[in-house]
């Protein structure tokens, strides 16, 4: 990193209108330089006051789903559905180069504040919205959760284990995050058009489209076969047959990731395996009998497959992760520890990369560790820039010194509920 000095996006300026659907879009654009400013209502999003808190304090200001989704901007409080906010924001939106928002299709049309309105102000403005089910279609007025973006994209339907029925796999909005993505993508590639062309243009992200796209060979299967793609999570199902396989293993201090898949080309790996298992005495005639180049699992009973899983598993308890990654690597044999937090935070691969990064919260009088990028670019930086903003934390710094409002016209806007 030493001697880096530019970013990707210095110089641009974003105004970040959205909710939790789409935190994570400005995050990312200001992990690669861009200004952006998080505008929330007065008093404080919503969404700081969702769970978990800092030391579990319940306190708006030190909430830690706010912390891991606003990092890199900087904020201020403005109620655009005020006449005084919507005229304040025109004049932020001047000065912008993108504005990100997440309300609901319509929403900022009847505040006058649409890409139609936008443009006249701006012509070079990126309006990107990101909205559960997008601004067109049957869909595009229906409220909808994380989850309920999940669930209809088709991806829900393939988590879990094969004879139970689906499950949301974290507490993670891993569908809003999806969104979030798609939306700070298009936002770079819509500003590097306008350096093309000259002029901006409007961006429509789908939450349950974003999802759709990662559901890999889910639709095709279904397009070609007709048949369901079979669910696993702690198991692998292998489109055409009915038999289950384990990918996680209960091993000595915790879980590994292990599929054994049979087939010539994972022939060696398997007859590694059977080796150290012999090797402990864990291994009778049956194991060491099977011809791994030739056993096809898809012309296998289930148990067939389970009795010969089931020396994997006896032998996985008795070692643990370390030991199981370390045999793995030294007899090329595909075993991977399942980390937990506390191994990821001190993970020796992670550190060497120095990926992780504290920020100070001087209000917490703490520093926190934080991913600290996404990419590692070669010639420009990526990095977490600053802590999650406090409420109206630079509302002096825009409004006053960027913007030009005096001390009267500041009291004046917070007396009226505009800040």
């Amino acid at each position: 990193m030493a001697g880096k000095s530019e970013t990707m996006l210095g110089g641009y300026r974003i105004l970040d209108l959205t909710s939790e659907k789409g935190f994570y879009c400005g995050q990312l654009l200001g992990s690669l330089g861009a200004d952006v400013i998080k505008i929330e209502r007065p008093g404080g999003d919503p969404a700081r006051n969702v769970g978990p808190f800092f030391h579990n304090m319940p306190d708006a200001e030190k909430n830690l789903f706010w912390f891991a989704f606003n990092t890199n901007k900087r904020g201020i409080t403005l109620d655009i559905d005020t006449a005084d906010g919507r005229d304040i924001f025109k004049r932020l939106v001047v000065t912008a180069d993108a504005v990100v928002e997440s309300f609901a299709p319509g929403y900022m049309e009847k505040l006058g504040l649409g890409y139609s309105g936008l443009d006249k102000l701006n012509p070079g403005v990126v309006m990107t919205s990101i909205t559960p089910f997008g601004q067109t279609g049957p869909y595009k007025d229906f409220e909808a959760s994380d989850l309920t973006c999940w669930a209809m994209s088709g991806l829900l339907f393939i988590t879990g284990d094969p004879d139970k029925p689906p499950v949301r796999i974290s507490h993670i909005p891993f569908a809003y995050l999806m969104g979030s993505m798609d939306g700070a993508w298009a936002t770079v590639i819509a500003l590097c058009c306008r350096e093309r062309s000259g002029v901006g243009q409007y961006v429509d992200v789908s939450i349950r489209d974003s999802l759709s796209k990662t559901a890999w060979m889910v639709h095709e299967i279904w397009e070609v076969t007709g048949e369901n793609y079979q669910r696993g999570s702690s198991y692998y199902n292998w489109p055409g047959s009915e038999v289950s396989m384990r990918v996680v293993w209960e091993a000595k201090d915790g879980y590994v990731s292990f599929m054994p898949v049979f087939s010539p080309a994972r022939a060696p790996s398997m007859i590694q395996l059977v080796k150290l298992l012999d090797s402990e005495g864990m291994a009778d005639d049956f194991l060491k009998g099977i011809d791994w180049a030739k056993l096809d699992f898809r012309f296998m009973t289930q148990a067939e497959a389970d009795r010969i899983q089931g020396y994997f598993a006896r032998f996985f308890k008795t070692r643990t992760r370390a030991e199981l990654q370390q045999e793995g690597r030294r007899r090329e044999i595909g075993i991977q520890p399942i980390c937990t937090p506390k191994d990821i935070l001190e993970h020796p691969q992670l550190k060497a990369r120095d990926y992780w990064q504290k920020l100070e919260h001087p209000e917490l009088g703490t520093t926190v560790s934080y991913p600290g990028r996404f990419c590692l670019p070669s010639e420009t930086l990526c990095r977490q820039w600053r802590r999650a903003p406090l409420i109206g934390e630079h509302n002096r710094e825009i409004y006053q010194a960027e913007l030009g409002f005096s001390n009267e016209e500041m009291v004046i806007l917070k007396q009226t509920g505009t800040i």
